[in-house]
């Protein structure tokens, strides 16, 4: 009995580290995993639960999309990021009798490369040209109140990446729900990103990088409508390529125009503490413009401007 305990634990354990290190960096399209919204970005990824993002769900959870109070709202946001990558994003939601309907949309800009081959008999390369890589994700997304308390979303998107004369595309879907407790202000949330079936580039497969995501959300002073509130925001991530992460924020609002956020992510190789602002001026159209600055450690820091327009 003792030796079949030993063999099922030696199993065990081989099987839990082997897939450990089978798993890291494995996956493609990794673009997508990268916070797109400043507000998303401030509060260390920790986004789920929140039911006033209006047409920036599309991004992290298109359940949220259904508690919108809008009847369309626009969206455009940007980062240059590390090694001098530029990245876009712009998001378009309509509230309609049947439901919200939303379109958003990813771009990635490696900027120019150098395009090299290798001199004949030599071990040096020239340079015959350049090239630029990109990475694009579309997706259309549909969210609907079921109850007063309770919205679920989803979302089709198209993904591709090129690379000079090569490319590689796929389908990917995303799903998620949000749901009031009626416990004070809690709500929790859960969803599913990038999920599909493997893609090839060249004659090397590669799985999806798909996430799943629970979180929660409550405000901890005050009341959503109040004049002073503090709300707090956790999230447990499972990636498809890594290690399981923890993300958690927390946004102070005054009168509801003019928030101060900060965030922090645990088990992330370098990001760690993240820090923003948001602005929104009471006008005749709603419009929120948000500030965010994320620590990447080693690989510098990254500033992102989000600004989203509604009407009513």
């Amino acid at each position: 009995m003792q030796r079949v305990i030993l063999i099922l634990l030696i199993c065990f354990t081989n099987a839990t580290f082997g897939q450990e290190f089978k798993k890291t960096a494995t996956s493609g399209f990794v673009f997508l995993e990268i916070p797109v919204t400043a507000r998303t970005a401030a509060l260390g990824e920790a986004s789920i639960a929140l039911s006033d993002v209006n047409c920036d769900a599309l991004f992290n959870n298109p359940a949220a999309l259904g508690f919108t109070n809008q009847l369309h709202s626009f969206s455009v946001s940007y980062a240059p990021y590390i090694a001098e990558i530029k990245h876009y994003a712009t998001s378009y939601a309509f509230n309609s009798p049947y439901g919200v309907f939303g379109v958003g949309v990813i771009i990635m800009d490696y900027g120019d490369m150098p395009k090299t081959q290798k001199v004949t008999g030599q071990r040096v390369y020239e340079v015959i040209g350049s090239f630029r890589p990109q990475a694009l994700s579309v997706g259309l997304s549909y969210s609907k109140m079921l109850t007063d308390r309770f919205s679920f979303g989803i979302t089709t998107k198209y993904v591709r990446e090129k690379i000079d004369i090569y490319s590689v595309d796929n389908f990917l879907f995303d799903g998620g729900i949000l749901y009031y407790t009626g416990l004070g202000s809690l709500r929790i949330a859960a969803n599913i990103q990038n999920f599909g079936v493997d893609a090839q580039y060249i004659n090397d497969p590669f799985k999806m990088p798909a996430m799943l995501r629970l979180g929660a959300a409550a405000e901890v002073i005050g009341e959503y409508n109040s004049d002073f509130r503090v709300t707090t925001i956790a999230e447990a991530i499972h990636l498809s390529d890594s290690d399981e992460r923890v993300s958690a924020g927390v946004e102070c609002a005054w009168k509801d125009f003019l928030t101060i956020r900060a965030g922090y992510k645990f088990f992330y190789d370098e990001e760690t503490y993240s820090v923003g602002l948001g602005l929104n001026p009471k006008m005749y159209l709603p419009i929120a413009f948000d500030l965010a600055y994320s620590s990447y450690g080693r690989l510098g820091n990254v500033l992102r401007l989000t600004l989203q327009v509604g009407l009513l």
